[in-house]
């Protein structure tokens, strides 16, 4: 790329804001701003989604509030996405109507998304921009081309930025395999190249810099997995990440290997192999076996590549394990192999599913048994050799927890980068001119999808339910005359608690907090619908915490005749 002829104004910053992603795993959200303090044109780089936990029941995904740059989208220039995985892409189709920007991607990655559009009904209204491995793309300020790495997924990409205030080297998720399996290499030659430019800062993956030494190779579990089939008797399953092509035609060329057809279980795993075929991978394995058809196929001759690693309830393995699979079913004998790591906090479900696996006679083995499973981030060896590649001035880590981005930081040190920065979202960074520095923090929320809704979090739904989920719910309906005396006994419904006194239900317990209080109200307050509404719910909150010592959600309804 020819270098640019345009000098910085007087006024011009160069920043970098992430609004998701900095301080966690997942959801991947950052901007990079150019321009004077009052007229900076941005470009933002993926746009992610990150998975609820036990503390928001009923949320579907989780992804980050984008109110900050909704009111800049007038000087948002685009949307560069570096890969094809949900926490960086998987946010697009639900708030690209609040940015309004083009949409640039690789072949695969523009693949995988245009499904995601059609489903949310917004394929011809997103201006989604295919850009070629190794391509170049300018907007605005900054010249950028896709530099191709390894991943456990096709086509990641570093985004190597040019602005006439210096460099930036935007890796996203990246390791080192020099034998990928599907794909190509790192483009070493061209990070290099870049490194020699100078480099003002790299805004570095960090998920892994805690491993010592590199993450391993797909090729080394393509030979362990095919060993490993190779000693098996029945049907066999495998269990991955769907989104790990690479991982796929491992497990499917172990299967050939050992005259196994692979048969794809689950919707993920045929979206992604469509995909894949689509932009011209996959060409050299054999067509799988239709899911009807798996149960023409002798035990000994059928390997079922599943969805369900993470013990996902409506994933394919979770059906196979309750034996409620319209097709595929596995019993005494038979193997399932988790060619897959746990991500943190999918414990109990994982356990839950082997062991629902095991009581049906099934072996179980994972990559605690069996070497069958290679990160998709860079080891510390890794991270030393980008930055003996980059040179950078400064690192900036991200993707990862606070832990990982102080230690990130005392690797960059030791490898005298002469400055590190630990952000977290919401801080924006000044990288230039001058030495790196936080200049202001902007709202960096969070958004989530509450069935078809989206909601902020903290807000009132998700704050119930958990209280709910804690205490239980409580519901009393009371008939009242015009001086607020009872016509009948209140109607009481209480869920989730227990009966509390020896001889009375729970809802006799509330009616009987529920009269006492009706009867104690001076004749002011009785006629006030709002303020026998509140005593009731008060004397009824008051009994249970004293019984319980724990306070439900109390609502009380009233109708006055």
């Amino acid at each position: 790329m020819a270098e640019r002829k345009r000098p910085p104004a007087i006024n011009d910053e160069l920043v970098f804001l992430p609004l998701g992603g900095t301080g966690e795993i997942g959801m991947n959200f950052n901007l990079y701003g150019y321009g004077p303090p009052t007229d900076r044109k941005w470009l933002a780089i993926d746009l992610g989604i990150t998975f609820p936990d036990g503390r928001e029941p009923g949320i579907e995904v989780i992804m980050p509030d984008p109110i900050y740059i909704e009111g800049e989208k007038e000087n948002l220039l685009g949307l560069v996405l570096t890969h094809a995985h949900e926490d960086h892409i998987g946010a697009v189709a639900h708030l690209w109507e609040r940015l309004e920007c083009p949409v640039y991607a690789t072949p695969f990655t523009a693949a995988m998304l245009r499904g995601k559009l059609a489903e949310h009904g917004l394929l011809n209204d997103v201006p989604l921009h295919e850009i070629p491995l190794g391509g170049e793309l300018q907007l605005g300020p900054f010249d950028l081309q896709f530099v191709t790495l390894t991943h456990s997924i096709l086509e990641p990409n570093a985004i190597a930025i040019r602005t006439p205030l210096g460099n930036v080297m935007h890796t996203g998720d990246w390791k080192i395999d020099d034998e990928p399996i599907v794909g190509e290499v790192t483009d070493a030659a061209t990070l290099k190249a870049f490194g020699d430019e100078g480099v003002r800062a790299i805004v570095c993956d960090s998920t892994n810099v805690l491993s010592p030494g590199r993450s391993g190779s797909e090729a080394d579990v393509r030979k362990n997995l095919t060993a490993l089939i190779g000693t098996l008797k029945g049907r066999v399953a495998v269990t991955t990440f769907a989104s790990n092509l690479a991982r796929l035609q491992t497990i499917m060329e172990a299967a050939a290997a050992n005259d196994r057809s692979t048969v794809l279980v689950g919707r993920s795993m045929h979206r992604v192999t469509a995909a894949a075929r689509e932009t011209g991978y996959l060409k050299n394995v054999p067509t799988p076996v239709a899911e009807e058809d798996a149960g023409y196929l002798p035990p000994e001759n059928v390997l079922f590549l599943c969805t369900g690693s993470q013990g996902e309830a409506r994933a394919a393995l979770s059906r196979i394990a309750e034996d409620s699979h319209r097709y595929i079913s596995m019993g005494e004998g038979d193997t399932v192999v988790f060619s897959s790591k746990i991500i943190p906090g999918n414990e109990l479900p994982i356990f839950e599913l082997q062991n629902r696996l095991a009581e049906r006679g099934i072996d179980v083995l994972t990559e605690k048994d069996h070497d069958v499973h290679v990160s998709g981030h860079p080891c510390r060896d890794e991270l030393a050799q980008m930055y003996q590649w980059i040179r950078p001035e400064l690192a900036i880590p991200v993707h990862g927890e606070p832990r990982h981005l102080l230690a990130h930081a005392e690797l960059a040190e030791e490898l005298q980068v002469p400055e590190q920065l630990v952000l977290r979202n919401g801080l924006m960074a000044r990288i230039a001119p001058g030495p790196a520095e936080v200049i202001d923090d902007v709202p960096a929320g969070r958004l989530h999808l509450d069935g078809s809704v989206l909601v902020r979090a903290g807000e009132a739904p998700l704050r119930e339910r958990r209280q709910m989920s804690f205490a239980g719910n409580v519901v009393v309906s009371l008939v009242v005359d015009e001086d607020g005396r009872l016509i009948a006994e209140p109607e009481v419904a209480a869920l989730g608690i227990p009966d509390l006194e020896d001889d009375l239900t729970i809802e006799d317990t509330c009616r009987e907090a529920a009269e006492d209080a009706v009867t104690r109200l001076r004749r002011n307050a009785a006629r006030d619908d709002e303020a026998v509404s509140e005593a009731v719910r008060r004397a009824v909150r008051g009994r249970i915490r004293f019984l319980w010592d724990k306070k439900p959600p109390v609502t009380v309804l009233v109708s006055r005749v």
